[in-house]
């Protein structure tokens, strides 16, 4: 029979297991990081876990692995440029997401601002890390991208000597181990950074050449099949736009129109912008090929739906919509937790639409994944028995449809366009044949995106397991 005291020490043993406490040396405050830190978040239980697990294997400190570890400079270096319409792609938190880099709405400097800003030139098979706002965010900049390159003051890039695999640390830094460093070490009140002196000591696992180079063989053929997903998606572009005559086609840019009063009455509109000549040249291109208007040709759902407070719902916003129509991720919360915004039940097939002028390109398809999920109300949810989702969600993606539905928006603060600006969006007639190959791309594509997606999981997850079960 245990005694008293014994029987005590089990019973707080076990009670001290389940919370969140962790009891550490005063020496292990100051060896763990280069400031005396106090926060309690800091001494987390996953964290020290995590890190036990790392000190049992081979490792080595970031700062011994690489050629180079920089930032930007001087963030006085951005009065000395402006971005310009189209150059050398500048990368930003915005453009790294789930592991990769996103083109879209990327900004481009000049040739002479890439050649001021030296220090934070990308280069083939750079690691990207970032280091404020949103922090945690990782991509490797792949050798098929087209440099130069450059990016702004809260991107690090580390530069590794040839004998480490830059492949396999940049699975590492997307997987859960990678990610605990980086928002551990997190620093500041109202925005967090992470410095490059705290990356220095990332303590990189090491495991064989075997294992990092078949880890590096996934993460290359999940990046290629995401470029193949890419070239299918603009294939089917193409193919679209051709069929209705409007690729390759501009419209005329005339700064002037002269409109009679009817005009104004008949739309209610006296901003010039709504005004504009191309807009009348885009509309009258559609309108050749028998367009009808949107409501006769599409179910619009713009009705609220209310969550259950303790049912789980996948939930939907704009920042989850990526390039090509495919939703990246999503947040999965209670109803009850959920923003008031999230008001929008989607189902298989829906094509969801912004309808905020900022984010007018965040179009989606909606796939079983997301099945039964709830989107923000500033989406409309649109679906056709007479226009296939695929050809619709290209549709809607084109440059002339973005141009349509940009005149209707209105507004000051937040512009956007209305459900009566929806309903009479001019849509073309486009036939079977085109639809049924527009489909077979887009499919072939989202099923690319999948593919590429499930590889990283893997990569991730084969060094998680080495790290936790040792090398397999």
């Amino acid at each position: 029979m245990s005694s008293p005291s014994e029987f005590d020490k089990a019973k707080y043993e076990a009670l001290l297991g389940q919370l969140e406490i962790s009891i550490v040396m005063l020496s292990y405050l100051r060896e763990v990081s280069d400031i005396f830190r106090l926060d309690s978040f800091f001494y987390s239980k996953r964290f020290i876990s995590a890190e036990n697990k790392i000190s049992k294997i081979r490792r080595k400190p970031l700062k011994d692995m690489t050629t180079s570890l920089k930032s930007f400079g001087a963030y006085s270096l951005n009065n000395f440029f402006d971005y310009v319409p189209s150059g050398i792609p500048f990368i930003r938190g915005v453009n790294m997401k789930n592991g990769l880099l996103d083109f879209n709405d990327m900004l481009y400097i000049s040739e002479d601002a890439n050649r001021l800003l030296w220090k934070s030139e990308v280069h083939k098979e750079d690691i990207l890390l970032s280091m404020s706002g949103t922090i945690g965010d990782v991509a490797i900049a792949m050798p098929n991208y087209h440099y130069p390159m450059n990016s702004n003051q809260d991107i690090a890039k580390i530069h590794l000597k040839h004998e480490y695999n830059p492949y396999y640390v940049y699975a590492f830094l997307v997987s859960k181990y990678g990610h605990n460093y980086l928002i551990r070490e997190a620093r500041g009140s109202v925005q967090q950074h992470v410095f490059l002196s705290q990356m220095e000591n990332f303590a990189i696992p090491l495991f064989s050449d075997d294992f990092q180079s078949s880890v590096e063989r996934q993460v290359k053929s999940a990046h290629k099949k995401l470029a193949d997903a890419k070239r299918l998606y603009a294939d089917a572009e193409r193919l679209l736009l051709d069929s209705l005559g409007l690729l390759g086609w501009e419209p005329k840019n005339e700064a002037v129109s002269i409109r009679r009063f009817s005009d104004f009455t008949a739309s209610g509109r006296l901003d010039a912008e709504y005004y504009q000549p191309k807009y009348d040249e885009i509309e009258a291109k559609i309108n050749e090929h028998a367009a009808q208007m949107l409501k006769t040709l599409c179910f619009i759902n713009d009705k609220n739906f209310m969550p259950k407070d303790e049912t789980e719902y996948d939930y939907i916003e704009l920042s989850d919509i990526g390039t090509s129509g495919e939703i990246t991720g999503c947040t999965r919360s209670i109803g009850r937790e959920l923003p008031t915004r999230a008001r929008r039940i989607v189902h298989i097939g829906d094509v969801i639409l912004s309808s905020i002028e900022g984010s007018l390109q965040s179009c989606a398809l909606i796939t079983d994944e997301y099945d039964g999920a709830l989107c923000s109300n500033g989406f409309y949810v649109v679906k056709s028995d007479k226009i296939n989702s695929e050809t619709l969600l290209v549709l809607m993606k084109s440059a002339f449809m973005q141009s349509m539905m940009k005149k209707r928006c209105r507004g000051t603060i937040l512009t956007g366009f209305s459900r009566s600006d929806l309903d009479t969006l001019p849509i073309p007639k486009i036939d079977t044949d085109t639809q049924n190959k527009v489909a077979k791309k887009i499919r072939a594509s989202f099923a690319l995106r999948a593919e590429s997606r499930a590889l990283l999981d893997e990569a991730k997850r084969r060094v998680e397991e080495a790290i936790e079960h040792g090398e397999k």
